[in-house]
């Protein structure tokens, strides 16, 4: 069984840990398009604008209370936007994956200024091996497309692999083809033969005639 890892590469953030996209490989799927990080950052000013002119605020944190900068505000809103983008993008995945997914989705983590950690990327796998026949191959071509192509704002690594499991699908439709194509021939060579047998016998057997002395 062939597993594909699903990986969630996520956008560069202002966050001072954010991990740089990584090398893309057959069957990684990644977030961080632009549009998505544009996203992020508009939720994050939405909140600024809603937070006051206070140069600082107050947060509830894993050990109590904390007094936060605008800065860290900043990057909290930005952690919080992107928590929900990576969670929102692995479930799309995991839903449309169905019985093909092989694991539930497994996040990687940043703590935020509050103490608290926030998902900023992760991963699901799924079983990609071809079906027992090329229809059962064309059928989970299908399902990896849909679980590809799930999240509203596929990725150009989430596009490739669509783009494989297309080339999967066409190749067992091709075998498909091909399969019915030679059950084909066998019947009409069976029905020729039917026919060049009967044909021999009706020649090689001597007519019969009555006959009178």
């Amino acid at each position: 069984m062939y597993v594909m890892s699903l990986t969630l590469v996520p956008a560069a953030t202002n966050t001072s840990a954010a991990p740089a996209a990584s090398s893309v490989v057959a069957g990684q799927l990644a977030t961080g398009t632009a549009a998505a990080a544009q996203q992020a950052n508009k939720t994050a000013d939405s909140a600024k604008a809603g937070s006051g002119s206070d140069s600082s605020a107050k947060v509830k944190s894993a050990g109590g209370t904390v007094k936060l900068s605008d800065e860290a505000q900043a990057q909290l809103r930005k952690l919080q936007a992107r928590d929900t983008q990576v969670r929102n993008h692995e479930q799309a995945h995991l839903a449309a994956a169905g019985g093909l997914a092989t694991s539930g989705a497994s996040y990687t983590y940043e703590k935020g200024p509050d103490g608290v950690s926030y998902a900023i990327g992760g991963e699901v796998h799924i079983d990609v091996s071809p079906g027992r026949t090329p229809q059962d191959t064309i059928a989970r071509a299908q399902i990896i497309q849909a679980a590809a192509l799930a999240p509203a704002d596929p990725s150009g690594p989430d596009l490739a692999v669509a783009a494989q499991a297309r080339q999967m699908e066409q190749q067992a439709q091709v075998e498909l083809q091909q399969q019915q194509a030679q059950k084909q021939q066998t019947k009409l060579a069976g029905v020729y033969a039917s026919i060049s047998n009967t044909g021999q016998a009706s020649t090689s057997s001597p007519a019969k005639v009555d006959s009178y002395a």
